[in-house]
């Protein structure tokens, strides 16, 4: 029966893309024409140009035509794909969140285009424009099934302008077409659009998506075909040098220092295909800085990658395993370290290298070479880190891929331990998609190679979901042996057998206030091998949830949990503290409510709170979170966290706070101010950054950035720093 029901999945991912957008077409003339880029569609050449229009409403209703149409017009002259587009409106109330470029697309007015270049549905670019001109580009990776494959870090240069009118506003773009990655001599797109209209609450696409599926899937799109062949372009190369003053001191140490630092990266094409990224003495100073969060488990938390370097085709890297427990390799561990007192501080990378892209429209091919700096103070050696990835399509959208990783260490060194020399990861998976998404699944087998490890190097895995218009249903299955490392990956524990099913029922009403409403319970377990297969943690949740017409959305959940504890732990995290002991248990129960508003209203605001025992205590958590848009110019907003943990003698109880209001400003769409505030009692650190942005060229910038910490207990400065970077994109 189970080969029967694999076999089957099989069967399914083979059937091709389905037909039920097949009369979605757009022919795409060769115009040797140049329009003006400036947002009105007043030349001719536009009269020329083939329209895509009809588009589908997707919200709240997936059953009818669009109520404010849209219509999309494409040309080529050989160099550049130019785009018209008008898009009938109710007034000219926009709403736009600021000016600054690679803004999110829900909650305010906005088009996106959709182009998977390859055809396999599993890869695309995406290039957005609002009524204000404010652009936005993104790469869209695992066919575009959830947020882990929607990437706005991505860059490139193009053109794009918008003009508002009485009831309608119109777009022209112009995007080179070394913008893109396709075959050489491609006739064929798939392509897709989609819109967000606040003022008549509706988002549409001109391919049909159901609304079971995400807004930007790739299952669902149609097609643009080109009048002549695509040939074999030239793309430039991009040489982006930078340089950095730094003055900085660190108040704990009573240590200053000042320093100037060149480097720089380039950007080079490989054929239509492939890209190859060099980094040499990077310096990311002017990435956004990570949101802190309350942590109240016992693991590492993920957070996402915004350094720029990683970012193309990131997927070929980050996708294997599982993301949540099993993710073998993890851009972030590049260029952090722990030093002798086992504290996380960055470590600097020398230079390297990145190959990645399209060998042909079967196989892709991923390969990365990083060297990181000696810090002989800090007893952190100079590693190499290097990983291999080859990807070949199988089916309509899925793949099967192998990886391998290697970090080593430069060389000997007195301070690093005989283990600790080198960490090999070699590893395959297997993705399934369906042609129209209702299947997805993952299957992996990986091996880690250490000095004296033995035969529990093992992390294997499983998952298969259903999602339909009623009933969502997976099931996942991670094993991940004591001895598995990935030094250059995200494992959170090792040693266990984790299991978890989630059954989900959707409700569609009709004439009705709520959108959708669904009931889902979701089991977790989580078994030791090495203890008979005991039950360490469970966690059984009971939810229901709604999605109204307006935008409102809210949830209620019920948690039954159990945890056993195979080390010591303080929740607390309360320095002298007494931790809760090993080899005890705890089950608990816990209720939380979650609500957000419509964020299409100038002020808008998520409320969270739950209540329940907590291991042998209580916890009462509130969250909130507040944005007032003074559109465009401002944007404020406010994250109020608490978090009261109650435990009996002799063990400490706590009131953790987290409280980070931040403010964004774009004087213009080439200037921009931000700061943000994090205040974090548990972390005891109280922190300011801002950041002022000049973008005085296409994706060339001048930054000044200052940061300033202080210790929280006793408002006693920590470190202050402050930036002055200057960036340049040079394409020759």
């Amino acid at each position: 029966m189970f080969k029967f029901s694999i076999c089957y999945l099989f069967f399914l991912a083979s059937l091709s893309i389905i037909a039920q957008n097949e009369d979605k077409h757009i022919a795409i003339k060769y115009i040797p024409e140049i329009p003006q880029i400036d947002g009105i569609l007043d030349e001719g050449v536009w009269e020329k140009a083939e329209s895509a229009t009809k588009f589908q409403q997707y919200f709240p209703s997936d059953t009818i035509l669009a109520q404010k149409d849209t219509d999309i017009r494409m040309f080529y002259d050989g160099t550049h794909l130019y785009i018209g587009i008008r898009l009938e409106t109710s007034g000219s109330n926009y709403v736009t969140p600021s000016l600054k470029r690679d803004f999110r697309a829900g909650g305010n007015d906005n088009i996106s285009l959709l182009f998977d270049t390859f055809n396999d549905g599993t890869n695309a670019f995406l290039f957005g424009i609002n009524p204000f001109g404010v652009i936005r580009e993104a790469l869209i990776s695992n066919g575009g099934g959830s947020d882990g494959g929607f990437n706005t870090s991505w860059d490139v240069k193009w053109k794009g302008e918008a003009r508002s009118f009485d009831n309608y506003y119109s777009a022209e773009l112009a995007i080179p077409l070394t913008s893109f990655k396709f075959k050489e001599g491609e006739t064929k797109w798939r392509f897709n659009s989609y819109r967000f209209d606040t003022q008549n609450n509706e988002t549409s696409t001109w391919a049909k998506i159901p609304q079971n599926q995400s807004i930007y899937s790739l299952a669902f799109m149609g097609e643009m075909t080109f009048e002549k062949p695509l040939g074999k372009y030239r793309t430039p190369i991009a040489i982006i040098p930078y340089v950095n003053t730094l003055a900085q001191k660190d108040f704990e140490t009573n240590a200053s220092k000042t320093n100037l630092k060149f480097g720089g990266d380039a950007k080079v094409a490989i054929g239509n295909g492939m890209n190859l990224d060099i980094t040499l003495n990077p310096d990311f100073s002017n990435v956004e800085v990570d949101n802190l969060f309350t942590n109240l488990t016992r693991f590492e938390v993920s957070l996402p990658e915004k350094r720029q370097f990683f970012v193309d085709n990131s997927d070929l890297f980050s996708s294997f395993g599982g993301s949540q427990d099993a993710n073998p390799f993890f851009s972030r561990r590049i260029g952090i370290a722990r030093d002798k007192n086992n504290n996380s501080i960055e470590n600097k990378i020398i230079g390297g290298f990145r190959l990645s892209g399209k060998l042909s429209n079967d196989w892709r091919l991923g390969f990365l070479n990083l060297q990181t700096a000696e810090d002989l103070e800090n007893e952190i050696p100079s590693n190499n880190n290097s990983m291999f990835a080859l990807q070949r399509k199988i089916f309509s959208r899925s793949n099967i891929g192998l990886f391998f990783i290697n970090r080593e260490a430069f060389k000997s060194y007195d301070f690093v331990a005989q283990e600790d020399r080198y960490n090999r990861v070699l590893g395959v998976d297997y993705n399934l998609a369906s042609a129209d998404n209702t299947w997805n699944g993952k299957f992996y087998m990986h091996k880690s190679f250490q000095h004296d490890s033995d035969n529990k190097d093992i992390s294997t895995g499983a998952y298969i979901s259903y999602n339909s218009r009623k009933f969502n249903v997976f099931s996942d299955w991670v094993y991940i042996g004591d001895d598995f490392r990935s030094d250059l990956g995200f494992i959170r524990r090792t040693n266990i057998f984790k299991f978890v099913t989630g059954f989900e029922r959707v409700f569609w009403p009709t004439a009705s206030k709520i959108n959708s409403h669904s009931f889902e319970v979701f089991p977790i377990f989580t078994l030791n091998p090495e203890l008979d297969f005991k039950t360490t943690d469970y966690t059984v949740r009971a939810s229901w949830g709604a999605e109204f017409v307006n935008q409102t959305d809210v949830n209620f959940s019920v948690d039954s949990n159990y945890t056993y504890l195979v080390n010591g732990f303080d929740p607390s995290r309360t320095a002298g503290a007494i931790p809760l002991p090993a080899n005890s248990e705890y089950t608990y129960a816990t209720a939380a409510m979650n609500f957000s508003s419509d964020s299409r209203k100038a002020f808008s605001y998520s409320l969270e709170q739950s209540y329940g025992a907590f291991f042998n205590g209580t916890r009462a958590s509130s969250a909130a979170e507040m944005t007032l848009r003074l559109q465009p110019k401002a944007a404020i907003s406010l994250l109020v966290s608490y978090d009261k943990i109650t435990l009996p003698a002799p063990y400490s109880s706590a009131d953790f706070w987290l409280v980070s209001p931040s403010f964004e400003f774009t004087f213009s769409k080439s200037i921009f101010w931000s700061t943000l505030v994090q205040y974090s009692n548990q972390r005891n650190n109280l922190g300011f950054n801002s950041r002022l942005q000049w973008r005085f060229a296409p994706l060339s910038d001048l930054f000044i950035v200052y940061n300033d910490n202080y210790i929280v207990n006793d408002f006693e400065p920590r470190n202050r720093s402050i930036n002055l970077k200057f960036t340049y994109w040079l394409n020759i």
